[in-house]
């Protein structure tokens, strides 16, 4: 990938791509974050994790985090997309068909050359936007597809192997990608460092036992769609 191509990174919650493909992200200047979980509830109200990030409500929660973003991805030099959404401590998860759909929207817009998504490890937001994002890619011209390992969630034993076995069993053939973030440099990792201390609230939940999983190469795998391969490949031959 050059510098000049458009890169998309969907991004369950507002850290999520900086804590899992910062380095991608700095060295690909002008790239865009779809964040998907970035509304706030219908009504307000108080959950565990808000508290321990530092607020008292999640309308003060949300409107932080959303600064915090612009902030991190302003150091990166990315741009953020945030949609309405809300994640499942709020009580409203979207169903994954309208998730898709409006997933769907973006990518027909931005027509980004590759899109980078979450593999979809542990935690159910991030499966959901997973899901919604091989669902949402199965009905439109497809660029080029990665997924990533989802921060913290790879350090629970056996979680990726888990799901890159599951992406197996329902038709993708996950290949490692050594060279998607191969351009990083000592400067790229202090940018993605100080990209991470924009989210001074979710550091603060993180805690210092948390905060030590956050330092590690990032990983990512080349996605393909054996149907759909196969069905391009079986129209290549009626072509010829």
């Amino acid at each position: 990938m050059t510098l000049h191509e458009r890169l998309l990174v969907i991004s369950p919650h507002l850290d999520d791509a900086v804590l899992s493909c910062g380095l991608l992200l700095a060295t690909r200047p002008a790239a865009l974050v779809c964040t998907v979980f970035a509304g706030a509830p219908s009504n307000n109200m108080t959950t565990d994790w808000d508290q321990a990030s530092g607020f008292p409500d999640a309308f003060t929660a949300m409107s932080t985090r959303k600064t915090e973003d612009v902030h991190a991805l302003a150091l990166l030099g990315a741009h953020p997309i945030h949609l309405p959404f809300r994640d499942a401590q709020y009580h409203q998860p979207p169903p994954l068909d309208s998730l898709a759909a409006a997933l769907a929207q973006i990518v027909t817009k931005v027509d980004p050359v590759t899109v980078v998504i979450p593999l979809g490890l542990f935690h159910s937001d991030h499966k959901l936007v997973a899901d919604a994002c091989l669902a949402m890619l199965r009905g439109i011209p497809a660029p080029s597809m990665y997924v990533y390992e989802d921060v913290p969630y790879r350090r629970i034993p056996g979680v990726v192997q888990s799901r890159l076995g599951e992406l197996a069993r329902r038709g993708y053939v996950a290949s490692p990608e050594d060279g998607l973030g191969a351009q990083a440099d000592a400067r790229h990792r202090q940018m993605k460092q100080a990209a991470i201390g924009a989210y001074e609230s979710q550091l603060r939940a993180f805690g210092p036992d948390g905060r030590a999983g956050l330092v590690a190469p990032e990983r990512y795998w080349q996605l393909r769609d054996k149907e759909r391969t196969a069905g391009m490949g079986e129209c290549r031959s009626n072509a010829i």
